[in-house]
């Protein structure tokens, strides 16, 4: 078993929870600013982003600390650390200001530029799902004793039942092309990357998309890790593996380059023509207006 799961794991499962009842207790009295259009930033963020850095950065001196909320920490992905801790301190920050429930603190770990662990917390739900490559899934209810999550298949896809995720920006431009190109797809949304992902692993949808080139590091590497050990295809729109490496990264702020497809192979196989004719067919109409 990898030293992190059996040495490090208690600490940062116990670390992410009071992370969640910091939120709460915050979130009473929070100041909001946004750093671009449906991209906010609270002083909850801020707050817990400076904590987990330290935490963090006490448990695993050696390693590199990449935080949303500190843009010098971003410099580190491109100075060769063996191991990148990946830290969003508050996955769906438009959700909980907006009072949702649909917001999570998420840490993810790459080594070599792959992900290999993750743990998302969900303190509405007071629920930490976590896992890695060699260690399995595993969720923790408030305060019980961890038990282990099996991934759950949803029923495959057909013409009265073909439910995937997708956000709130995607579905605004993609939207009416995907009905077109796949007439039974059924659209579901919630805030967090993480938690849309979860929904993917529990079975509840059959594959989340996010296509706006957006997302960094710290929403997808926690997840993915889940997402992966769960036995997900983790690809883009060609069907390529999902890359962590810096030629597949923005330099400057760590967004994917490529476009992003999680779901059961199943889903993945029978949805992924659609897909490709829907954002193509967007993509063409807006170069030749």
């Amino acid at each position: 078993m990898d030293r992190i799961a059996s040495e490090f794991n208690p600490k940062i499962t116990q670390v992410l929870q009071e992370c969640g009842q910091q939120i709460e207790l915050l979130s009473e009295s929070f100041e909001v600013d946004q750093k671009g259009p449906g991209d906010y930033v609270t002083n909850v963020d801020r707050y817990l982003d400076r904590k987990l850095s330290q935490v963090f950065g006490g448990m695993f001196p050696q390693d590199g600390i990449i935080t949303e909320e500190n843009e010098a920490s971003r410099r580190l992905f491109h100075q060769g650390y063996e191991q990148l801790w990946c830290i969003d301190p508050l996955d769906g920050t438009e959700g909980l200001v907006n009072g949702r429930q649909d917001y999570a603190v998420m840490v993810g770990l790459l080594r070599d530029y792959q992900p290999i662990a993750g743990w998302i917390y969900a303190p509405a739900r007071a629920r930490l799902y976590y896992g890695g490559q060699d260690w399995g899934l595993f969720e923790i209810r408030s305060q019980e004793l961890p038990k282990a999550i099996i991934p759950q298949m949803p029923s495959c896809p057909s013409a009265s039942f073909c439910p995937v995720q997708i956000g709130f920006q995607d579905r605004k431009r993609y939207g009416q092309a995907l009905t077109q190109f796949v007439p039974h797809i059924q659209f579901y949304s919630l805030g967090s990357f993480g938690l849309k992902v979860l929904e993917v692993i529990f079975g509840r949808v059959g594959l989340y998309f996010y296509f706006n080139r957006r997302v960094k590091l710290w929403d997808t590497v926690g997840p993915i890790a889940l997402a992966q050990r769960a036995g997900l295809i983790c690809c883009d729109l060609e069907g390529q593996p999902l890359e962590f490496s810096p030629n597949a990264i923005h330099p400057d702020t760590l967004a994917h380059e490529q476009m992003i497809v999680i779901g059961w192979p199943e889903y993945v196989e029978a949805l992924l023509p659609g897909l490709q004719k829907a954002v193509y067919s967007v993509q063409g109409a807006i170069s030749t207006s």
